[in-house]
């Protein structure tokens, strides 16, 4: 069974312990700890200056965080400016772009992006193809490897090189639930919670219409799904055998799930309207908390049953990452790299670890950060101060993920439909394989695309009838893309346009949101990555 505060208290004592024992501690004044090397690459290969070279000087930079991030970042360069040792200089301009919205605008136009900026792990392909980061050079890369969590190093790089400096390894998923509907004693087992649920009219909610959620059924029977990607950040194969003895089992846990009366395929804290289990990440933790009150419970994942034997619910894990545009000027990027050494390190991840629910102002306003954001410095994450009920959950649930690498972006559509595909069914032997079979089958067709499919643009939404499950074609004119087709749309609708029935390239990058209902073509500017309607 699993006791979440019991573990949270014991992981603070026996941090404290390392801390009385360990080493000398170092200085609090969080402009104490500075970065040893810059060692960044230019796009001609060339090592920029090291950290002992003359990089004294001042800097007008632009740096791209999510809008919650921005005020302490502004605060977290001011301290370095201030305390670094270097004679360095940052005159930023600091400009809320989210994670999504930071990698399709960078390789729309990269002389345009952010000089630093945070983008999610799984855009580190396009933007390495795209010339948006900077290869790291050896100091740099060392300094990644020695000062960051393992699980965070796979997200960083490409073929044998690193592109980028993890920020967080918070992005995972474990389970939410009230505890007036699910004891303590039930909280190990996927059945008990299912039957909970059931007896208490609750939902359990659990995207498993999601590849992202799905695939941790399959990592539970020791199934994999690895890409191959080159030091370009091509995809030049996959390693995968979901569709095995192994996957078949997997599968008969999700359709444990999928067929109960009180699954919703949903991963939304939506405990106010009716779930006691929410399948989420650190995200929602704080809404969570203010949801549930007294009754507020998170553990890691529980195990299901096939066979008679148990399997534990396995899990990605991610991370958030910063990455360093390329530089015309060695001088100007070594300094670059200096701060996102230094963003990246103990002192300032400790400031985002800042838990969002107890560090908070009467106003409700974020103190010293309190972001709640996972830390993936080593140093950081070790430190009490450093964590929160939903973080120790996921530490637990981290013994059972699986490192989330680069994943080819038609990956994600392939594996969602697993899910659906069995959700009516029967559950028997046939029906499960049959859909690993047709997993299969799709999967092949990647590698057999022709250049034709793989450059073209689709609108793919909720359109026609469709539910992000069919890409409708488009025609090009120059860079002008239309739909082949009109679409009735209603106000409300949304969609997008891709390249190669793939999520790597999509416009834009949040959802296109149909203003009025009318019949229209679907246009894409791909030169802008701008999407618009045209009557027709």
């Amino acid at each position: 069974m699993k006791k979440v505060l019991a573990l949270l208290l014991a992981l603070v004592m026996v941090f404290a312990m390392c801390a009385c024992g360990g080493p000398d501690a170092p200085a609090t004044q969080p402009g104490a700890e500075q970065p040893t090397d810059a060692g960044g690459e230019q796009p001609g290969g060339e090592e920029q200056p090291s950290g002992g070279a003359d990089l004294a000087g001042t800097y007008p930079i632009t740096v791209w965080v999510p809008e919650a991030a921005v005020e302490l970042t502004k605060g977290q360069i001011d301290t370095f400016n201030s305390t670094n040792e270097l004679g360095i200089t940052f005159d930023a301009t600091v400009e809320p772009v989210s994670e999504a919205d930071a990698a399709t605008n960078m390789i729309n136009d990269v002389s345009a992006g952010g000089d630093l900026f945070f983008f999610a792990q799984d855009q580190l392909s396009r933007m390495i193809q795209a010339g948006a980061v900077t290869k790291l050079g050896q100091g740099a890369a060392d300094f990644v490897k020695t000062n960051n969590v393992a699980s965070s190093l796979v997200a960083a790089q490409s073929g044998s090189d690193f592109y980028a400096y993890p920020l967080t390894a918070d992005n995972g998923f474990f389970m939410y639930y009230d505890k007036s509907v699910i004891p303590e004693e039930d909280v190990d087992s996927l059945e008990a919670i299912i039957a909970d649920c059931v007896a208490a009219d609750k939902n359990i909610s659990y995207e498993l219409e999601n590849a992202w959620y799905l695939a941790g059924f399959f990592f539970a029977t020791g199934c994999h799904s690895d890409w191959v990607t080159d030091n370009d950040g091509n995809f030049t194969g996959i390693d995968d055998d979901f569709n095995s003895d192994k996957g078949l089992i997997a599968l008969k846990g999700v359709y444990k799930v999928v067929s109960s009366p009180k699954y919703v395929n949903s991963s939304t804290p939506d405990f106010a309207s009716g779930s006691a289990v929410v399948v989420t990440g650190t995200w929602n933790y704080g809404q969570i908390k203010s949801q549930l009150g007294d009754n507020f419970g998170v553990a890691d994942l529980p195990s299901f049953e096939v066979d008679g034997q148990s399997y534990h619910i396995g899990s990605y894990s991610g991370c958030k990452l910063l990455g360093v545009k390329p530089q015309e000027d060695a001088k100007r990027g070594a300094a670059l790299n200096q701060l996102a050494q230094y963003l990246t390190g103990k002192d300032c991840s400790l400031q985002r670890a800042a838990d969002p629910v107890e560090n908070k102002t009467p106003d409700g306003s974020p103190e010293n950060g309190g972001l709640g954001w996972g830390p993936s410095n080593t140093e950081a994450r070790n430190d009490p101060a450093g964590t929160n009920p939903a973080l120790v959950a996921l530490e637990e649930q981290n013994q059972y993920a699986v490192s989330q690498p680069n994943i080819h972006g038609s990956w994600w559509d392939i594996a969602k439909v697993i899910a659906t595909n069995i959700k009516g069914g029967s559950g028997s032997d046939e029906e499960l394989q049959a859909a690993l079979d047709q997993y299969t089958a799709s999967l092949s067709e990647v590698f057999e695309m022709t250049d034709e499919v793989r450059n073209a643009f689709t609108v793919i939404g909720a359109i026609g009838g469709s539910s992000w499950d069919v890409d409708f074609p488009m025609t090009a004119d120059g860079d002008v893309w239309t739909s082949d087709d009109a679409f009735d749309l209603k106000a409300g609708d949304e969609l997008k346009c891709r390249q190669g029935k793939s999520w790597d390239v999509a416009y834009p990058a949040e959802n296109y949101v149909v203003e009025a209902d009318g019949t229209y073509h679907v246009q894409l500017n791909a030169a802008t990555g701008e999407v618009s309607l045209v009557e027709g």
